[in-house]
């Protein structure tokens, strides 16, 4: 018997903010194995000179993707949510092609699942990027064994509470000169701090992934964090080369607010082909960061 991929649309996707708002559709469900396609929408542009589409929405179509796999995987019914997530791009995608991805989960355990997904427009056979994924299996409520030493989870230490921090009051839009669709669909927004450009990602219920916590998409975390890279690198370049995305690996360490989020970049290595730029996020502290990441950049000639 085949799914009705209507019916489970309306499920996994009405009920998620961000994936509706953006389109999202399910294409595919078999045990293990998640669907979607992400239709063409020109706020999917991240380079106008090139007509090439942003890394983000292709993060955010892979990681819902990874995440319908796990549900169809798993034997009951708990919460899961991204642990890492890498994405390696091999071709140019554009915003003006329905991008399609499946996920398959090639490895459940108790505790995690682990993902590989393909991202594809016009032919399958030329994928534009694949991800891999883990993803955490929620214990359920009442049942999660004690920690070592015979802590119990319940009563395990909390963390301590963040440092004090105040955002720069004034920002500014990045690019506003020069203004990219994608970061304008995300709201970006730039800050001063001790001299380093501070990238802001406003809230806005468009991007909520979970409804209940609620929570920021994760997907659009790793948009913001990568973007927030492309912009310090561009910065550090001053125009020199053009920045492009081969490889970007996120881990999530806490869940994203219904709040502003802040991003700082570090460039580690700077050759004269590839950059690696590091980017730490965070909503109410830099000593409570959500997410780490790190990816490697292709710089180009801009006159090429």
């Amino acid at each position: 018997m085949q799914p009705d991929l209507e019916a489970l649309t309306e499920k996994y996707v009405s009920r998620t903010p961000h994936m509706r708002d953006i389109g999202m559709r399910v294409t595919r469900v078999e045990p293990g194995v998640g669907g979607m396609m992400l239709p063409a929408r020109a706020d999917w542009l991240g380079d106008p000179a090139r007509g090439l589409m942003h890394p983000g929405p292709i993060t955010v179509l892979a990681d819902s993707a990874c995440g319908l796999a796990v549900g169809t995987a798993v034997d009951r019914k708990v919460p899961y949510a991204t642990l890492d997530l890498r994405m390696d791009y091999l071709r140019p995608g554009g915003p003006g092609q329905d991008t399609h991805c499946d996920a398959q989960v090639y490895r459940l355990t108790r505790s995690v699942a682990f993902i590989r997904a393909e991202v594809w427009q016009d032919d399958r056979t030329q994928p534009i990027a694949t991800a891999q994924a883990a993803f955490m299996l929620s214990t359920p409520a009442g049942t999660r064994p004690p920690t070592p030493g015979g802590i119990s989870a319940s009563s395990a230490p909390a963390e301590p509470a963040p440092s004090a921090w105040q955002a720069p009051a004034a920002s500014a839009p990045v690019m506003a000169d020069s203004p990219v669709p994608y970061l304008r669909y995300l709201g970006l927004r730039e800050s001063l701090q001790d001299g380093q450009p501070l990238y802001r990602m406003p809230y806005q219920d468009k991007i909520i992934g979970n409804p209940r916590l609620p929570a920021i998409h994760g997907g659009v975390i790793a948009g913001f964090s990568e973007s927030a890279a492309i912009l310090h690198l561009a910065h550090t370049l001053r125009g020199s080369k053009l920045p492009k995305s081969i490889d970007f690996a996120i881990d999530y360490l806490r869940a994203g607010r219904p709040e502003e989020t802040f991003a700082s970049c570090e460039v580690v290595r700077l050759g004269a082909r590839v950059a690696m730029v590091l980017v730490r996020c965070w909503q109410r502290s830099p000593d409570y960061p959500i997410t780490v990441s790190r990816g490697h950049f292709l710089l180009t000639d801009p006159q090429g």
